[in-house]
């Protein structure tokens, strides 16, 4: 039986592969589920369950790294190993950076997006290590290309992109993958709770959402970036080219990405 840790597991991508590998895989999985929202994740986990897969549920803020470590600890006593574990809790933002005034909800993005990918993995690594199992980190094209309006997002999924490319080297010899995942826009909730300049909730989104990829969709590539354990899984046309743009034509990388803004929350 194949044991698998999402964070960020109540709703979104999370939420998505949880049930995508719970009806693929039945019986043959359990599940670990974390996130903060208990009722939510308790619903998931039902779903789960449903489909023959066990499931545990453990609420869980990855921005407290006790909380990090109860939640493997909570994994390896119920079902005894870890095979796979993927870092998928986060949280957006929006605002340009000449607007915010308090900077203590960058630091809160990045324990969130970063710290809580780095707690949990260092705790679940050595039982991964045991298993030779696999490693997912949920980043976004946002770690790829710096996105205008995004200074906190970026820098958050660009430290991610630096640490677990680092990680992936580390342990090539222990048989552990590592797959870095890249979405871009995805139909989910992420960007309309996302830290405004105010740190408050946005309650809309900054990016135009016309041709968003669907969340079954997302989780599908994701899982299969991870059962081939691939190094990493950029996901649209548009961000292959992106990357390798940015290179030779930054300029025009730089106007893409204005491009993908609403017309109210471009840079005057």
């Amino acid at each position: 039986m194949r044991v698998v840790i999402i964070t960020g597991a109540s709703d979104g991508i999370g939420a998505e592969m949880a049930r995508q590998l719970a009806s693929k895989e039945g019986a043959g999985v359990a599940l670990v589920l974390a996130a903060r929202n208990a009722a939510q994740l308790d619903a998931v986990a039902a779903e789960c369950s449903a489909f023959g897969a066990q499931a545990l549920a453990v609420p869980t803020d990855v921005s407290v790294r006790i909380q990090c470590r109860r939640l493997v600890i909570s994994a390896v006593e119920r079902f005894g190993r870890i095979d796979v574990l993927v870092n998928n809790a986060g949280r957006s933002a929006h605002a340009l950076f000449e607007e915010v005034e308090d900077l203590d909800w960058y630091e809160e993005l990045m324990r969130v997006n970063l710290w809580g990918s780095v707690w949990c993995t260092q705790a679940a690594l050595p039982h991964i290590k045991a298993t030779r199992g696999s490693i997912v980190a949920v980043s976004s094209l946002a770690g790829l290309v710096g996105v205008p309006g995004r200074t906190a997002y970026s820098a958050t999924k660009f430290a991610m992109t630096g640490f677990f490319e680092a990680l992936r080297a580390e342990m090539k010899g222990a048989g552990v993958s590592v797959t870095t995942a890249y979405p871009g826009v995805v139909a989910t909730q992420i960007r309309y709770r996302g830290f405004n300049a105010q740190g408050e909730p946005m309650g809309t989104s900054s990016l135009k959402e016309e041709g968003a990829m669907s969340v079954e969709e997302c989780a599908r590539l994701i899982i299969g970036g991870m059962n081939a354990r691939k190094r990493e899984v950029v996901m649209t046309a548009k961000g292959k080219i992106g990357r390798f743009l940015k290179l030779i034509a930054p300029g025009l990388v730089e106007k893409i990405a204005l491009a993908a803004l609403k017309q109210d929350v471009r840079p005057k």
